[in-house]
């Protein structure tokens, strides 16, 4: 008679016998400091070093992290990273990640970056959103993890999509690769404060932001060149700004081509995410952003119009881990061979 494992048994056993040596660059930042608390009780990694965003900056402890991490954060030094690590995590500006992520594969060191410095593969649309970044180095891939775990298993630097469009192409890849898409899409994005970033300014000050909601970057937000990219159309994205510390809400509206019934968009989603861990199908039940708070889910739910070829689909998740933090540690599991939910469940 077989013996029942347990899910824990299962990872313990998946994880290599070496801890891997892990740093984060950029760790008194939002996702930063995310980092640092999934890393420090992962049980397949050690954390080396976690460093701040600038070379001349003072150590600084993390006070949130006591307990879980009692290290400081130190300056950013690029020899001791590629020296102690065998994986970094950049948490950093993109011009930043542009220039240090280039390094450390030249030192053999693999990265996975969080900012948008190697996400966009055309030379011109890199050039207008992210132009620190003159090449793309060998190696690197998109990782958003449900859609390219085959290529993350072997990639020198990955690209970890942003907030916005992971809950976007969670949503919308589906159903584009089945054919069932026809004509617009159009993203009504609404991100917590904390997408903005910790620098502060006038966008991000309580007393604007408190009760109110604005939108920004329309025909003008980098992440469109990004959505556009994957799902290979154009689309309308706006995003807003809603007063809460952490997490986004997209609604999403597209038409379908003639024909399609709730059985093939419920289908679609299915297949695509029946073996995934961190997508949640919640169908004519919409989710909301308290779902999914301090958790690496995405939950997608969805109406549609048959009558009318419309469907309309709700995408949420936490902008700091399953738009950050979290996703980042998922693609570093795939990378490393083990359990994609070792150290986020």
């Amino acid at each position: 008679m077989a013996i029942p494992v347990s899910r824990a048994t299962e990872r313990a056993a998946a994880a290599p016998a070496r801890p891997t040596r892990v740093a984060v660059a950029g760790a008194t930042g939002y996702a930063g400091q995310e980092l640092v608390r999934l890393l420090a009780r992962h049980p397949a990694v050690t954390l080396t070093a976690a460093m701040s965003s600038g070379a001349s900056s003072a150590p600084r402890p993390l006070p949130s992290l006591r307990r879980i991490w009692d290290g400081a954060a130190t300056p950013l030094d690029i020899e001791r990273l590629a020296s102690d690590a065998d994986v970094v995590f950049l948490a950093l500006p993109e011009a930043a990640s542009a220039e240090i992520g280039a390094a450390l594969l030249q030192r053999g060191v693999r990265v996975i970056d969080l900012s948008g410095a190697f996400r966009i593969r055309s030379g011109a649309d890199r050039q207008r959103w992210y132009p620190a970044t003159a090449t793309l180095p060998d190696g690197v891939v998109y990782a958003l993890p449900e859609r390219h775990a085959g290529a993350i298993r072997s990639a020198r630097l990955a690209s970890c999509p942003g907030c916005y469009p992971t809950a976007a192409l969670l949503a919308l890849e589906p159903l584009s690769a089945a054919g069932l898409l026809e004509g617009s899409i159009v993203i009504d994005a609404k991100s917590g404060i904390s997408g903005a970033g910790k620098a502060p300014s006038e966008r991000t000050h309580f007393c604007e932001n408190h009760g109110s909601v604005a939108a920004y970057g329309v025909f003008s937000h980098r992440h469109t060149a990004e959505i556009e990219q994957e799902l290979r159309t154009s689309v309308t994205f706006v995003p807003h700004l809603v007063p809460l510390d952490r997490g986004i809400l997209e609604t999403l509206y597209v038409s379908l081509r003639r024909g399609t019934a709730e059985a093939h968009v419920a289908a679609a989603m299915q297949e695509a995410y029946a073996a995934t861990p961190f997508v949640r199908l919640t169908g004519a039940e919409l989710p909301e952003i308290k779902h999914v708070a301090h958790t690496n889910f995405c939950d997608i739910g969805w109406r549609i119009d048959e009558g009318r070829g419309r469907l309309v689909l709700v995408a949420v998740l936490d902008n700091l881990l399953k738009g950050a933090a979290g996703q980042a540690v998922q693609n570093m599991n795939i990378m490393l061979g083990i359990d994609e939910r070792t150290g986020l469940l």
